[in-house]
């Protein structure tokens, strides 16, 4: 295929608006710079590396109305860049199962700071996802993960007063980490009291960091916004909230939504709250992330149809799910594209997305 082979698509841009484009394979990268500012994207930019045609690389042309062409196969879909996961657990699953995914990124929300950032380092291949990680639990002695098989003993660590509060996310910053992941689980031990529990957010603000809450038990979701948490690693599932409370969450938190994990296809009541409440939470405006908790259970590796069925039950439009996917900037060379496809109703599927390579293009 030459470089005068080019497809006409419906394409994300850097700024969020779905615009006409054309992709087509270069038969050389084009030189690029620093990427240019959202709000100014460029006419052509290299945005993907074909993996099926070596040094050819994906490229994409910005159109106006006038300009459009004939429908092609991909015109029944959308492109974008590559996908999401806010919440993933990397020592319990097979990380090599997420190559080539449309999750381009994840976000590991409690593991072995160490080994998370070897894995980190080590990740160079195109086709495995970019990885973001929180590094270990913090959590009061006793406290939850602590007493779980699945939790290795340098995946949590282990608080007990505020100069230890300072320690530990210093440790975690030391480690490469991206947010700071607290425990506050009521109803499987110990919690913070709130003198420990804003120590920690005092230090994380200090380091720069967020502070991601695994809030559960009756009034935890809401303790953890008021101490400083600024998002919940899950979408309350302890209680159904209220308008008010969910409008001051909706105000001060964004959430991970981790639907699937209750009951995994066979919803469970957990299940059932936490769909009600991140219907009222995304209604109110709240700013809801996909996030599945990979390796909780029988997770896919990947993108989870499931997870996204539930995103639907809580009533998120397709449009409104690929928001909470956060696609990457297609203009990024360092990303994959992706290609969502429409369903028989026009609407976009996005259980079916899939990479795009040089051959889609060709077909």
């Amino acid at each position: 295929m030459s470089g005068e082979d080019r497809t006409v698509v419906t394409c994300l841009d850097a700024s969020g608006r779905w615009r006409l484009a054309r992709v087509f394979v270069a038969d050389a990268p084009a030189e690029t710079d620093t990427p240019a500012k959202a709000d100014a994207p460029s006419p052509s930019l290299v945005i993907g590396v074909s993996k099926n045609l070596a040094g050819a690389g994906l490229q994409v042309e910005f159109l106006d109305d006038s300009q459009r062409g004939s429908a092609t196969p991909l015109d029944a879909g959308v492109v974008t860049g590559g996908f999401t996961d806010w919440h993933v657990h990397l020592h319990l699953i097979d990380w090599a199962g997420l190559a080539g995914s449309p999750i381009a990124r994840v976000h590991d929300l409690g593991g072995d700071p160490a080994a998370l950032a070897a894995l980190a380092e080590s990740a160079e291949d195109r086709l495995a996802p970019e990885l973001l990680y929180a590094g270990a639990f913090l959590t009061p002695p006793g406290g939850y993960p602590s007493d779980r098989s699945w939790a290795p003993a340098a995946s949590y660590r282990e608080v007990a007063h505020p100069g230890e509060a300072t320690a530990a996310v210093r440790e975690m910053a030391a480690a490469g980490a991206s947010a700071i992941k607290v425990a506050s689980n009521s109803e499987a031990g110990p919690v913070f009291s709130d003198e420990l529990f804003s120590a920690i957010v005092t230090a994380a603000r200090a380091a720069g960091l967020p502070v991601v809450a695994h809030a559960e038990g009756p009034g935890e979701a809401l303790r953890a916004a008021h101490l400083g948490a600024t998002r919940l690693a899950h979408a309350p599932f302890s209680e159904r909230l209220g308008d008010d409370e969910l409008a001051e969450l909706a105000a001060t938190t964004e959430w991970c939504s981790t639907l699937d994990i209750h009951g995994w296809g066979d919803p469970t009541p957990e299940h059932e709250i936490a769909v009600a409440n991140v219907a009222g939470f995304v209604r109110l405006g709240g700013r809801l992330f996909y996030g599945t908790d990979m390796g909780n259970g029988p997770t896919p590796i990947g993108l989870n149809p499931r997870e996204l069925a539930a995103l639907a039950a809580a009533g998120l439009t397709p449009e409104q799910q690929l928001a909470a996917l956060t696609p990457g900037d297609p203009r990024d060379p360092s990303r994959p594209l992706i290609w969502v496809p429409r369903d028989d109703r026009g609407e976009l599927d996005i259980a079916a997305a899939c990479r795009l390579t040089a051959a889609d293009l060709a077909r």
